[in-house]
């Protein structure tokens, strides 16, 4: 998983994992933290709304008449309708490509996997440019119609990669041909749009693939959390076994796991996680790669720990990120997949450096 990054122990010989209610209590900390981002990013906007009255209307729109409220319907709407359902995305967005990226890196022993490892993105990205370029299926689903294209054009290279390199059996051919077919989707996305795309659906496309959630609405936001509950499940009841991997397929296989198996249902629950995710959001890169390490750093590398916190930071990141993104400027919006970039590489750089730079 992270164990390339992983911080040693001490050299008493102490442990740098925390206890079982050492984690409890980070998980604690942690949720209570996402509460609290959820709610300023919600509190902050054009409009501010302290955030004792973002508490008090979503309290009041869950057990209506349990007092009596003392904000206008406008600010109601604002609160319910749009910043609210945005900022729930970004946390599950979130929490789904760090658990999907951490989940990757375990299964496939490589601490540089993430989310988008078979082509999911590239494959999304075809999907939109399907309908908003050309216009195939435009309009049929309503609001979900780009959603759906995206997802659909996700599962194309998870197939095409499980089906040719999942015939071997080693866990680098089904990311080699990931990539590769990944790099074919990016291809067309590129031809396509210098081909056929108008000024105004070129925009659209390259607004799409560089991340946001200004299209964000609580029909949308269905979808995801239903990937993120079912993919969350698998994860927990399968987090054991994924420390096995850490002796080697050859290791994991005396001890009577399937490793074959094993991997392909993972990636191909993580795929489905990071499509049902890059659906709604468009393509945001490093949080799937840099969260699980982080999270490493804090409870160490076992999946059971690791894995649930990271879906905790993930979530936190983006809520922050997606913040950051739409207060830079008044005049435009930033997309989030830019700020994801630009914080998250120079931290990556740095994580890489503290951990080779003892071994010079």
């Amino acid at each position: 998983m992270s164990a390339v990054l992983d911080r040693p122990a001490v050299a008493t010989g102490r442990s740098t994992r925390p206890s079982r209610t050492g984690y409890a209590v980070i998980l604690l900390l942690s949720s209570a933290a996402l509460l609290v981002s959820i709610a300023a990013a919600v509190s902050f906007g054009s409009v501010r709304i302290p955030i004792g009255d973002v508490w008090a209307i979503v309290a009041h729109r869950l057990a209506p008449g349990t007092f009596e409220s003392w904000w206008t319907e406008a600010r109601a709407a604002i609160v319910i309708d749009s910043r609210l359902p945005r900022s729930l995305t970004a946390a599950v967005v979130g929490a789904s490509l760090a658990l999907a990226g951490g989940v990757a890196q375990a299964v496939t022993r490589n601490p540089l996997a993430d989310p988008y490892l078979l082509g999911v993105s590239s494959g999304a990205g075809f999907g939109v440019v399907m309908v908003m370029t050309l216009g195939i299926g435009a309009g049929a689903l309503g609001a979900f119609t780009v959603p759906a294209a995206a997802f659909v054009g996700a599962l194309i290279p998870l197939f095409l990669a499980l089906a040719i390199g999942g015939r071997y059996p080693q866990s680098t051919a089904i990311v080699l041909v990931g990539v590769a077919v990944g790099s074919v989707f990016t291809a067309l996305i590129t031809l396509t749009l210098l081909v056929f795309a108008d000024e105004r659906s070129l925009s659209g496309v390259l607004h799409w693939l560089a991340g946001g959630f200004g299209d964000a609405r609580w029909s949308t936001l269905v979808f995801p959390v239903l990937a993120l509950v079912g993919v969350g499940m698998l994860v927990s009841i399968t987090a054991p076994r994924m420390d096995l991997l850490k002796t080697g397929d050859d290791g994991a296989a005396v001890l009577g796991m399937n490793v074959r198996r094993f991997r392909m249902m993972q990636l191909m629950a993580i795929s489905l996680l990071a499509g049902a995710a890059v659906s709604v959001s468009g393509g945001i890169g490093f949080v799937g790669l840099l969260v699980p390490h982080l999270a490493g750093y804090v409870v160490g590398t076992r999946a059971v720990r690791l894995l649930p916190l990271a879906a905790l930071f993930g979530a936190i990141a983006l809520v922050g990120a997606d913040t950051l993104a739409r207060s830079i400027t008044q005049s435009t919006e930033v997309p989030v997949g830019v700020i994801t970039a630009l914080v998250g590489a120079p931290i990556f750089v740095f994580m890489l450096y503290r951990r080779y730079a003892r071994e010079i």
